[in-house]
């Protein structure tokens, strides 16, 4: 298995594909369907060892497997009751058999039936349910999620969409999601990662071998995905070997450029050179990081020049730039010869009704960073974040990194990784200028850009897990040596 095949995230089509490609390598519906229902079984009377439980189950596969677990249940010796939506859609299907199996009596699925219930096992619709829950099921599931008591969700909590994360008129929030094989987008976008609790993914017997067939696009962010691309410095190695980051600085705002500064140096970039107006050069140059050279800009603020050394070999713009005509000529200088750039904040919203002109002028590598304001100045955004962020990136022709809680690293290509462990702490000031800074220290070092945007984003979570509650941007990058060190130690 390829490294990242682990990671793999796979949408509720691609999920189906998988069924059907385990059933013609000779594994049956029927065993997977077990699989499944043993492993709710199992994770339910780990977490929840004591109470009565009630299983509602659903008309398609995931009411079969809803109909396994409580059967397995109750040979536990546990008090099981189960409450069906109707019958099984398919009568000669293995969700029918298992139904049968069950064998106990099946209430009709209604609000009152949740009564005397301690723990509820929710087998009513999976992740690839389409449409907006109605009727008898809406009316259960939110008596559910009014009576707030524990619930344990099948593949998904019932009226989340796998695919977006976004809940289908209503959802029940489950204390702990079973789901098989790969985690859907839904699990680890929001709302759909928080309304799934603590999520497990079980193998059910579904040949790693039908990922090769399938090709997923999407992962989950993490080492294992880039970190073969991650630079160590050399022995023989020097400072310019690493790469030369400018970032360009604003007059006023200049915060943002000196908490990018050291968090490019301490991702690893050689050399970092702020330029900016002549004017706020001994601003920069009084409160930078020492290692931090400034360089003023010609009186008109161009910067053609500083570009002028080839060793300067990725631009970060954006961060307290202004969002006005200056930003967009530097930014159409920085793009002119192909060079890797970082585009942030206001390098952004200055184009805001100009979008088009910007794609036209990307030539190499670039890096888009915007949060939800930023991203819907240029682009049409959709109810559905991993889908909003390819299609930038497909119309863009860079890679986009759309921020948030959730962050979604899209490529042109059509690769997406969805970033899952950033802390709430980040949502503070600086923290997006300290995310770029990391990226362009990266891309100078030579990583591609969308690693170096997923390494990026996975060690901005990461530094703001170790920095913890009453953070500030500027603890951040003083966080990275740690977190380095233990990704070339392989941990």
């Amino acid at each position: 298995m390829r490294r990242a095949d682990g990671l793999a995230v796979l949408t509720s089509a691609e999920m189906t594909q998988a069924d059907r490609l385990a059933v013609a390598g000779g594994v049956t519906i029927d065993v997977l369907m077990h699989a499944a229902g043993a492993a709710v079984a199992s994770a339910l009377a780990a977490r929840f060892p004591r109470g009565r439980i009630l299983v509602l189950c659903g008309p398609g596969n995931n009411g079969g497997d809803g109909y396994v677990a409580a059967r397995l249940l109750a040979a536990r010796g546990r008090d099981v009751r189960v409450a069906a939506l109707g019958p099984v859609a398919d009568p000669g299907s293995a969700a029918a058999r298992a139904a049968s199996a069950w064998g106990g009596a099946v209430a009709t699925l209604a609000p009152a039936c949740l009564d005397g219930a301690d723990v509820v096992v929710d087998a009513l619709f999976g992740a690839g349910l389409r449409r907006d829950l109605d009727g008898m099921a809406r009316a259960t599931v939110e008596a559910l999620a009014v009576r707030g008591m524990p619930v344990v969700a099948i593949d998904v909590p019932s009226g989340l969409d796998g695919d977006s994360g976004g809940a289908r008129g209503c959802v029940a929030p489950a204390a702990l999601t079973v789901t098989f094989f790969r985690l859907k987008p839904g699990h680890l976008l929001l709302p759909g990662r928080r309304l799934c609790g603590e999520t497990l993914c079980a193998p059910i017997g579904i040949p790693e071998a039908v990922l090769a067939t399938i090709m997923p696009r999407c992962w989950r962010n993490d080492p294992a995905l880039w970190r073969d691309s991650l630079v160590a410095p050399r022995d023989d190695g020097h400072k310019f070997g690493r790469g030369h980051a400018l970032i360009v600085g604003g007059a006023q705002l200049t915060g943002a450029a000196r908490l990018a500064a050291q968090a490019a140096l301490r991702a690893g970039a050689g050399l970092v050179t702020i330029a900016c107006t002549a004017e706020a050069a001994p601003v920069y140059r009084a409160s930078s990081d020492p290692a931090v050279m400034v360089e003023a800009l010609a009186g008109d603020g161009d910067i053609d020049l500083a570009l002028a050394d080839p060793r300067r070999n990725v631009v970060l713009l954006g961060p307290g730039n202004g969002a006005d005509a200056a930003t967009r000529r530097r930014v159409a200088s920085a793009l002119r010869d192909g060079r890797p750039c970082v585009l942030d904040a206001d390098a952004l919203t200055a184009h805001a009704g100009a979008a088009e002109t910007l794609f036209g002028a990307i030539r190499g590598p670039v890096v888009m960073t915007p949060h939800a304001g930023e991203f819907a100045r240029l682009f049409a955004p959709g109810s559905d974040k991993l889908d909003s962020a390819r299609r930038a990136a497909a119309r863009s022709g860079a890679v986009v990194l759309l921020k948030g809680a959730d962050t979604v690293i899209a490529a042109p290509d059509g690769r997406a990784a969805i970033n899952a462990n950033a802390p709430p702490d980040l949502a503070t000031a600086g923290s997006g200028d300290v995310l770029a800074g990391t990226i362009a220290g990266l891309l100078a070092q030579g990583m591609p850009a969308f690693e170096a945007a997923a390494a990026g984003a996975w060690l901005h979570g990461e530094a703001g897990r170790a920095a913890g509650a009453g953070l500030v941007a500027g603890d951040l990058a003083g966080r990275y040596p740690a977190v380095l060190a233990r990704l070339r130690e392989g941990r």
